[in-house]
Order: C-alpha cells, then structure tokens, then sequence
C-alpha cells in the first residue's frame, strides 16, 4: 500500500531557529546557530562526530531548551506551546528508542495517536484504520501481533517510523534513522522517508553517511564545532573543499548516474 493513500494533507507547519544556542550545563555546543527548515523537503543535517547534530534536533523538538534565541513553530515560540498542540504538529523519533518488553508491533503504532486522544475524543474508527493502514504503509502486516524484541534491526525501525506517521504531525524529525543497519535496510528507511516527502511531510533527520544524506536529502546542512558552514542543495553545496571543512579529508566528488546526486570517493586523510 502507497502512503499516498491514507496520509491526508495537513496545514504546513513552519519550523525555524533564530540565533540558538544549546548545551549541557556549562558547556555550549550549538552557538547562535539561525535556521529555517524548508517544508515539504528532506533535509538531512551532516557533520563530523561532537559537531551538534543531535543537539540540535532535540533544540527543534524542544526535547532540549534553549540557552538563548529561540525556536519558532509556525512563528510562536516552541516553549511557550502547550504540549499536546507541539504533539499534534512535529513528531520525533530519538536515536535511542525502548519499548517495554512484549509490545507488539501494533501496540507501539497505537501510542502515535495519544496526541489525539483526550476528555472529549476516545479512540475511532479512523484512528484504528490510521494505524491500520500505518502497517501496511510499513510492510508490517505479518509482524503486527508479533513483539518488537522478535524483530530484525529494521524492521523495528520501521515500526518506530510507523508510530511516528500514525501520529499524524506535518513535521518529522529522525536522529540517525540508519543507525546500526545494514545496507538493505538502510535503503528500505531512506524509501520510506522518499515515500514521506512525497505526500508533503517535511523530514530532518540526523545522517552520518554524506552520500546517502546527497541521494536522499532534498536539503543539506552541514554543520562543524556548533555552527552551520554551508546549506542548500547536494549539487550546490557538496565539494570536495566542504568535505575536507567538515571531516579533514580529501575526496573527488563523482555524480550517481542514476539519481544524478553527488558521490564521495577516493577518500584519504588530508
């Protein structure tokens, strides 16, 4: 089953940072740093390890305030929104995910629609057949009674990824989505995310691999030591003087002859 399908179109929601800065206790990590995320795009924050990737994820999912400046959703501050009217607009899956031991597949997609739920509105028919076609959107349909812990690798990552969407927001945020797969599921992920973006969900996600973040990614930000050193698209951005800036090594910059972005190769220590 397409997403396309069952995914509805949503008001746009607008995501920025003006002048933010975050850390942890005493120590800075993201400095003054202004942003705004492009909607309905995939935009994929790249960066060597330290360099505050994640921390600014959790600065735009408000999972982390601010020391200073502020982060805008659809222009009122982040912080001053009640939580379920956040929940409602911007869902966020972390790098590190648990899940009690036992829960199906099926009963983590549900608790996408808790946002949802409240005094006057119980579970429905149409938040059941949401997390219903959720599953088929994922290709969990034979796992769906099955316990989370039984699955492979990405298959509970698509799960996660289903909760997510079953949460209905207009904005995702993934914290290294791929994180510890391997290859083939990598790509079932980035698909998926490509099958996302399709419908008009706007997506940032945390991505380590430079290439898949240029094949998969409508909009890069490549950041270094807290700050953003260069933004926009793969092909205008991505050059070998970026990727020494960003990691100290060299490279040449090939173009994939398929999906016509930018490959690194020929890598060495500069």
């Amino acid at each position: 089953m397409s997403i396309a399908s069952f995914v509805k179109h949503q008001r746009d929601a607008r995501l920025e940072a003006q002048s933010l800065t975050l850390g942890y206790a005493q120590e800075l990590i993201v400095k003054q740093l202004s942003l705004q995320i492009p909607q309905g795009k995939a935009t994929a924050i790249v960066g060597p390890n330290g360099c505050g990737k994640s921390t600014l994820l959790a600065g735009l999912s408000r999972l982390l305030k601010a020391k200073s400046g502020s982060v805008l959703l659809n222009g009122e501050q982040i912080q001053k929104l009640p939580t379920r009217q956040v929940a409602q607009q911007l869902a966020l899956l972390p790098q590190e995910t648990i899940a009690p031991d036992g829960l199906t597949v099926r009963e983590l997609i549900r608790f996408g629609r808790q946002p949802h739920q409240g005094l006057l509105r119980q579970w429905s028919d149409d938040d059941e057949q949401i997390v219903h076609k959720a599953i088929a959107m994922a290709d969990l349909e034979k796992f769906a009674d099955r316990p989370l812990e039984s699955m492979s690798g990405g298959q509970r990552q698509r799960a996660w990824i289903a909760m997510a969407v079953a949460q209905a927001t207009p904005l995702l945020l993934l914290d290294e989505p791929t994180s510890a797969l391997d290859l083939g599921h990598q790509i079932e992920i980035f698909e998926l995310i490509r099958e996302l973006v399709a419908v008009e969900k706007t997506i940032v996600m945390v991505v380590h691999d430079l290439s898949s973040a240029c094949r998969y990614a409508d909009h890069i930000v490549a950041m270094r030591d807290g700050q953003i050193i260069a933004q926009g698209t793969p092909s205008d951005i991505i050059t070998p003087e970026l990727v020494e800036q960003l990691y100290d090594v060299k490279c040449s910059i090939l173009q994939d002859p398929i999906s016509h972005t930018p490959i690194i190769t020929g890598l060495k220590r500069a």
